[in-house]
């Protein structure tokens, strides 16, 4: 059934879901799937690399194409900002239609547009399999990158969820999509699920948007945190939150809740474990326990409470994925693969972390006390007051063989998107 006020599908059951760790699980099933595929593969994603990943997607997206398969792939202008003539002549030539969302050139040699970016990852083969998480299409998600290469998680779904998905992803790209979608949303406020289940999972589709789906995302996990008994584990990459996310945090462990944070301790990008750690001091208080994965930069977008409900997906909890970037989540109540993704986490943290002590946090200085309010809430708004500057509107452009636009049309949100 829907959910009212937000104009998008709710949870559903029948649904097999497949936890996938980092690359090395990832690419071989997204892979197999497209090459399996016999009518149509919808991707997007914040990055698409011309490395040794990027290109083996591109082979076997023109390979598909050339088998009579629609392919649309779509990638975000400041994630993916350029590809060779070669890349885009071949995809062309067999048929792929390839969108960037957002294009901008650089201004001496910087990318600017850094907000409003696609920050999805989503993609659905022949309507049956969809694939959501947080790994880009770049040999950064492998192992044998080196000591920058990134921890995440992403999830392959079967079932009558992946339906949501296919027709969300389809009204990105045409007309015919944004009427399958609207369709879509009556039979499931109107009608009973009728698709063939795959298994036993309930699961929810959400996306975060800067039309109305606003804040769907931080939604369901603030109530599931609300909602929590015994247990919640969170594992973000960029974790600095709103207040009142972070209220009830400190509000299920006081009540008794054991709440463990993952967060970056060898991170990728400093200024955002900086801003995490100015919560260390409140979040060891409330009597949340803080552990620092040291193994390499961690990217995963994951949680679960208690034994059923967990979540995967694009989102980080930090202001540019709360408040600006366009985001996708799955949310499972499922017991199997919320056992599954803390095996994988307990993992984490005991073979790969190290335990924040509270005693060895540095003392607070009177001037600090007095300006966090002030800087927690410049950090946690700016990229939303930035947003209100006068600027351009988000563009989807269909690239031509030799990375001039196509064509355009406004992409901000999608069906629903306020003007």
């Amino acid at each position: 059934m829907s959910r009212p006020g937000d104009g998008l599908p709710g949870w559903c059951g029948g649904n097999a879901v497949e936890l996938l760790e980092n690359g090395e699980a990832f690419f071989p099933r997204v892979f197999e799937a497209i090459e399996a595929a016999r009518e149509e593969i919808l991707l997007e994603t914040f990055i698409l690399f011309e490395d040794r990943v990027g290109c083996e997607l591109q082979r076997r997206l023109v390979a598909a194409a050339r088998r009579g398969v629609r392919v649309e792939a779509t990638v975000d202008g400041y994630g993916s900002p350029s590809f060779s003539p070669g890349f885009l002549a071949e995809l062309a030539g067999a048929g792929v239609r390839l969108h960037v969302f957002d294009p901008h050139r650089p201004l001496l040699g910087l990318r600017l547009h850094i907000f409003r970016r696609l920050h999805r990852k989503l993609l659905v083969v022949d309507g049956r399999l969809a694939f959501v998480g947080g790994i880009n299409y770049s040999a950064d998600h492998l192992g044998d990158f080196g000591p920058e290469s990134k921890q995440d998680y992403a999830v392959a779904v079967r079932g009558p969820v992946v339906e949501d998905i296919h027709a969300f992803m389809r009204s990105r790209l045409d007309r015919d999509g944004a009427r399958e979608w609207v369709r879509r949303l009556r039979v499931r406020t109107e009608e009973p699920v009728r698709e063939a289940q795959a298994g036993g999972a309930q699961v929810l589709f959400d996306i975060r948007d800067n039309g109305r789906h606003w804040t769907g995302i931080e939604r369901h996990y603030r109530q599931a945190i609300r909602a929590a008994r015994r247990e919640i584990v969170v594992a973000n990459a960029y974790f600095f939150p709103g207040y009142g996310f972070l209220h009830d945090l400190y509000a299920a462990a006081r009540r008794g809740v054991e709440v463990s944070l993952i967060l970056q301790g060898e991170p990728d990008m400093p200024i955002a474990a900086l801003a995490a750690r100015t919560l260390y001091h409140d979040l060891a208080a409330a009597g949340i326990r803080i552990y620092e994965y040291c193994e390499r930069p961690l990217h995963a977008k994951v949680a679960l409470v208690d034994e059923e409900w967990a979540t995967v997906g694009s989102s980080n909890l930090d202001p540019l994925s709360l408040s600006l970037n366009l985001e996708a989540n799955v949310f499972v109540r499922d017991r199997a693969f919320n056992r599954a993704l803390r095996e994988r986490l307990r993992r984490l943290q005991e073979e790969y972390c190290r335990r924040v002590d509270p005693a060895t946090l540095p003392q607070r200085r009177l001037w600090r006390r007095l300006s966090r309010p002030l800087v927690f809430h410049l950090l946690r708004r700016f990229p939303a007051w930035a947003g209100l500057l006068p600027a351009h509107t988000p563009r989807l452009v269909l690239l031509r063989p030799d990375g001039e636009a196509e064509a355009r049309r406004d992409a901000g949100a999608g069906p629903g998107a306020r003007p």
